[in-house]
Protein backbone atom coordinates (compact mmCIF):
# COMPACT_ATOMS: atom_id res chain seq x y z
CA UNK A 1 0.00 0.00 0.00
CA UNK A 2 1.50 2.83 -0.90
CA UNK A 3 0.20 7.01 -1.78
CA UNK A 4 0.07 7.43 -5.34
CA UNK A 5 0.66 11.07 -6.04
CA UNK A 6 1.12 14.45 -4.48
CA UNK A 7 3.93 15.31 -1.31
CA UNK A 8 4.41 12.50 -0.36
CA UNK A 9 4.16 10.09 -3.26
CA UNK A 10 5.51 6.59 -3.26
CA UNK A 11 5.79 6.35 0.13
CA UNK A 12 4.83 2.80 1.52
CA UNK A 13 2.19 2.89 4.25
CA UNK A 14 2.58 0.96 7.22
CA UNK A 15 -0.53 -2.41 7.42
CA UNK A 16 -1.78 -4.07 10.54
CA UNK A 17 -0.58 -7.37 11.05
CA UNK A 18 -4.16 -8.46 11.90
CA UNK A 19 -6.86 -8.47 9.63
CA UNK A 20 -8.99 -6.09 12.55
CA UNK A 21 -8.74 -3.37 9.54
CA UNK A 22 -9.69 -3.54 5.89
CA UNK A 23 -7.52 -1.36 4.54
CA UNK A 24 -9.08 0.45 1.06
CA UNK A 25 -7.72 -1.59 -1.88
CA UNK A 26 -4.94 0.03 -4.30
CA UNK A 27 -7.78 -0.52 -6.95
CA UNK A 28 -10.62 0.80 -5.24
CA UNK A 29 -8.63 4.02 -3.80
CA UNK A 30 -6.73 4.66 -7.32
CA UNK A 31 -10.48 5.10 -8.62
CA UNK A 32 -11.97 7.11 -5.52
CA UNK A 33 -9.27 9.67 -6.13
CA UNK A 34 -10.18 9.89 -9.61
CA UNK A 35 -13.25 11.13 -8.84
CA UNK A 36 -12.17 13.52 -6.01
CA UNK A 37 -9.18 14.46 -8.16
CA UNK A 38 -10.44 18.16 -7.84
CA UNK A 39 -12.16 18.08 -4.33
CA UNK A 40 -9.32 17.77 -2.40
CA UNK A 41 -6.82 20.76 -2.56
CA UNK A 42 -7.37 23.27 0.09
CA UNK A 43 -10.24 20.68 1.97
CA UNK A 44 -10.36 20.03 5.39
CA UNK A 45 -10.89 16.61 5.67
CA UNK A 46 -11.87 13.93 8.25
CA UNK A 47 -11.41 10.27 7.64
CA UNK A 48 -13.91 8.56 9.99
CA UNK A 49 -12.96 4.95 11.08
CA UNK A 50 -9.33 5.87 9.80
CA UNK A 51 -7.87 2.65 10.03
CA UNK A 52 -4.46 2.55 8.66
CA UNK A 53 -4.80 6.79 7.79
CA UNK A 54 -4.51 6.32 3.87
CA UNK A 55 -7.37 8.00 2.60
CA UNK A 56 -6.40 11.08 4.90
CA UNK A 57 -2.69 11.18 4.10
CA UNK A 58 -3.47 10.88 -0.16
CA UNK A 59 -5.63 13.63 0.80
CA UNK A 60 -2.95 15.43 3.05
CA UNK A 61 -0.39 14.58 0.23
CA UNK A 62 -2.76 16.30 -2.45
CA UNK A 63 -2.96 19.70 -0.90
CA UNK A 64 -5.39 19.02 1.30
CA UNK A 65 -5.66 21.96 4.33
CA UNK A 66 -6.28 19.59 6.86
CA UNK A 67 -6.98 15.99 7.76
CA UNK A 68 -8.35 14.50 11.14
CA UNK A 69 -7.93 10.60 11.75
CA UNK A 70 -11.10 9.01 13.67
CA UNK A 71 -10.63 5.75 15.34
CA UNK A 72 -11.66 3.94 18.44
CA UNK A 73 -9.25 1.50 17.84
CA UNK A 74 -5.48 2.28 19.67
CA UNK A 75 -3.58 -0.13 17.51
CA UNK A 76 -5.12 1.59 14.43
CA UNK A 77 -4.53 4.60 15.83
CA UNK A 78 -0.93 3.91 15.96
CA UNK A 79 -0.66 2.69 12.52
CA UNK A 80 -1.79 6.10 11.16
CA UNK A 81 0.73 8.13 13.45
CA UNK A 82 3.31 5.82 11.80
CA UNK A 83 2.32 6.57 8.37
CA UNK A 84 1.87 10.48 8.80
CA UNK A 85 5.75 10.54 10.25
CA UNK A 86 6.91 8.29 7.28
CA UNK A 87 5.31 10.61 4.62
CA UNK A 88 5.82 13.93 6.83
CA UNK A 89 2.78 14.87 7.14
CA UNK A 90 1.21 16.24 10.26
CA UNK A 91 -2.76 16.28 11.65
CA UNK A 92 -5.12 15.81 14.75
CA UNK A 93 -5.22 12.14 15.63
CA UNK A 94 -8.35 11.40 17.81
CA UNK A 95 -9.03 7.94 19.39
CA UNK A 96 -12.97 8.20 19.85
CA UNK A 97 -16.03 6.44 18.65
CA UNK A 98 -17.19 7.85 15.58
CA UNK A 99 -20.69 9.35 16.30
CA UNK A 100 -19.82 10.62 19.16
CA UNK A 101 -16.78 12.94 17.84
CA UNK A 102 -19.50 14.10 15.26
CA UNK A 103 -21.15 15.38 18.06
CA UNK A 104 -18.77 17.91 18.87
CA UNK A 105 -19.68 19.90 15.42
CA UNK A 106 -16.40 20.39 13.90
CA UNK A 107 -16.61 21.35 9.89
CA UNK A 108 -15.36 19.62 7.38
CA UNK A 109 -15.23 19.65 3.10
CA UNK A 110 -14.76 15.97 2.83
CA UNK A 111 -15.79 13.26 4.85
CA UNK A 112 -14.63 9.69 4.48
CA UNK A 113 -16.97 7.19 6.34
CA UNK A 114 -15.56 3.36 5.67
CA UNK A 115 -16.85 1.75 9.05
CA UNK A 116 -16.56 -2.04 9.50
CA UNK A 117 -18.89 -3.72 6.66
CA UNK A 118 -21.30 -5.52 9.14
CA UNK A 119 -21.46 -2.53 12.06
CA UNK A 120 -24.77 -1.18 10.78
CA UNK A 121 -23.05 2.12 11.54
CA UNK A 122 -23.62 3.67 8.12
CA UNK A 123 -27.19 4.84 8.62
CA UNK A 124 -26.49 6.26 11.92
CA UNK A 125 -23.09 7.85 10.96
CA UNK A 126 -25.02 9.53 8.51
CA UNK A 127 -28.12 10.46 9.93
CA UNK A 128 -25.92 12.48 13.09
CA UNK A 129 -23.44 14.37 9.95
CA UNK A 130 -26.78 15.65 9.08
CA UNK A 131 -28.50 16.55 12.11
CA UNK A 132 -25.07 18.02 13.85
CA UNK A 133 -24.57 20.00 10.04
CA UNK A 134 -20.75 19.21 10.18
CA UNK A 135 -20.30 19.19 6.32
CA UNK A 136 -19.60 22.37 4.55
CA UNK A 137 -21.49 24.24 2.09
CA UNK A 138 -20.76 21.87 -1.38
CA UNK A 139 -18.65 19.17 0.96
CA UNK A 140 -18.57 15.66 0.33
CA UNK A 141 -19.05 12.41 2.13
CA UNK A 142 -18.18 9.32 0.65
CA UNK A 143 -18.93 6.23 1.77
CA UNK A 144 -17.48 2.70 0.83
CA UNK A 145 -19.32 -0.70 1.22
CA UNK A 146 -19.75 -4.10 0.74
CA UNK A 147 -20.98 -3.99 -3.41
CA UNK A 148 -24.77 -5.31 -2.26
CA UNK A 149 -25.41 -2.93 0.34
CA UNK A 150 -27.91 -0.46 0.40
CA UNK A 151 -26.91 3.09 1.35
CA UNK A 152 -29.36 4.68 2.79
CA UNK A 153 -30.88 8.21 1.39
CA UNK A 154 -30.65 11.33 3.72
CA UNK A 155 -33.17 14.34 4.29
CA UNK A 156 -31.86 18.19 3.44
CA UNK A 157 -30.00 19.87 2.72
CA UNK A 158 -27.62 16.18 2.02
CA UNK A 159 -28.41 14.50 -0.71
CA UNK A 160 -27.58 11.02 -1.66
CA UNK A 161 -25.38 11.06 -5.52
CA UNK A 162 -24.07 8.83 -7.58
CA UNK A 163 -22.79 4.94 -7.35
CA UNK A 164 -19.81 3.58 -8.13
CA UNK A 165 -19.10 -0.35 -8.18
CA UNK A 166 -15.42 -1.83 -8.49
CA UNK A 167 -15.39 -5.53 -7.86
CA UNK A 168 -16.76 -6.68 -4.76
CA UNK A 169 -17.10 -2.82 -3.26
CA UNK A 170 -19.63 0.40 -3.43
CA UNK A 171 -18.28 3.86 -3.42
CA UNK A 172 -21.66 5.86 -2.47
CA UNK A 173 -20.95 10.29 -2.52
CA UNK A 174 -23.58 12.17 -0.34
CA UNK A 175 -23.43 15.83 -1.33
CA UNK A 176 -24.95 19.05 0.67
CA UNK A 177 -27.19 21.44 -1.67
CA UNK A 178 -25.71 24.70 -1.77
CA UNK A 179 -28.99 25.86 -1.75
CA UNK A 180 -29.72 23.77 1.38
Amino acid sequence: MRVITGSARGRKLKTPENYDIRPTTDNVKEALFNILQFDIEGRRVLDLFAGTGQLGIECLSRGAASATFVDKDRDALRIVKDNLKSCGLTAAVVQADALSFLQKGQQFDLIFVDPPYDSGLYEAVLERINLVDILSDGGIIICEARRERNLPETAAPYYKGKEYRYGKVKLCLYKKDLNG
